[in-house]
């Protein structure tokens, strides 16, 4: 009878935890045109550093006993984190200057077939068949979804091609970082490190622009209190009770909610071989993740 009910602890922990990231689905899925959005009235790499400037400070207020505590190990872990997370947001929000926010989703969203890659590089975990076969009618969505017919391949689609990669590893990553280290610190440490990266980033890269207006801010913040402060410690706290692979299965359902935001609020239109690239992305992305072994 222990037994059963230790298995049925973890079923129930499980659970809780994988209904808290399908939540951060819905959130994520309308950042893309949000984003590009808010970029009609600031750049990017400015736009991400106040986005994390403004998170760490009311991520600290709220946490004010115990966000700035953490012990070295939390502090190094995070910083890891926050840079891969920085890598992700930054090719990403720079990226939708030059595409629509539907490809940009689908694009970001191929960070499900990067991530059991990335855990055969780091935690030696071998991909199974269906990995394979995944990577393979995914590449095959990307190219009708950028083919000539519809819309070249370009620097923005690159760019959201790289923050996959980011993002994948920084799923791979927080799933061995986070255990037995606490959220509130490891959330923190990325903040700031995103902060700092992101002012530095602004000063040396790009023409700062900024024309505040009602509807930007309401959209920043937005951002900085949904889909920041409350989706990432989300993210950190209940990723680690559940497993990178469950994980990404869960978010391969965002491209889909973005695109349905980009048409509804963009009017933007994939067009019919774009429709079939993504359902041909979103369908390797379930074939990789949910075949067995």
């Amino acid at each position: 009878m222990k037994s059963y009910e230790d298995v049925e602890v973890r079923m129930s922990t499980r659970t809780k935890a994988e209904l808290f990231l399908l939540s951060l689905t819905v959130i994520w899925g309308s950042t893309f045109v949000l984003s590009k959005y808010l970029l009609e009235s600031i750049s990017p790499l400015i736009g991400i550093a106040i986005r994390f400037a403004f998170a760490t400070i009311l991520f600290g207020v709220f946490f004010r006993r115990k966000a700035f505590a953490g012990p070295k190990s939390s502090w190094k872990r995070g910083g890891i984190l926050g840079v891969l997370l920085f890598l992700g947001f930054a090719s990403q929000t720079v990226g939708l200057q030059y595409t629509g926010a539907s490809k940009s989703a689908f694009i970001t969203g191929m960070m499900v077939v990067f991530t059991p890659i990335c855990q055969l590089i780091i935690e030696r975990r071998a991909p199974k068949i269906g990995n394979v076969i995944g990577v393979l009618l995914v590449t095959l969505g990307l190219y009708f979804l950028t083919s000539p017919e519809g819309s070249e391949f370009n620097l923005g689609d690159g760019l959201n091609l790289f923050c996959a990669v980011s993002f994948a590893l920084y799923i791979v990553y927080l799933d061995v970082f986070s255990k037995g280290q606490d959220a509130v610190h490891l959330t923190m440490a990325q903040f700031l490190v995103c902060t700092v990266l992101g002012f530095a980033s602004a000063l040396s890269f790009e023409s700062i622009r900024l024309a505040p207006t009602v509807a930007g801010e309401l959209t920043l913040l937005y951002l900085v209190v949904f889909a920041t402060v409350i989706a990432i410690f989300v993210q950190n706290r209940y990723q680690k009770d559940t497993t990178p692979t469950r994980s990404v299965v869960i978010f391969s359902i965002e491209p889909v909610l973005a695109a349905g935001f980009a048409y509804l609020l963009l009017g933007e239109v994939l067009g019919a071989l774009g429709v079939v690239g993504g359902a041909l992305i979103v369908g390797g992305v379930l074939v990789s993740e949910l075949s067995p072994g």
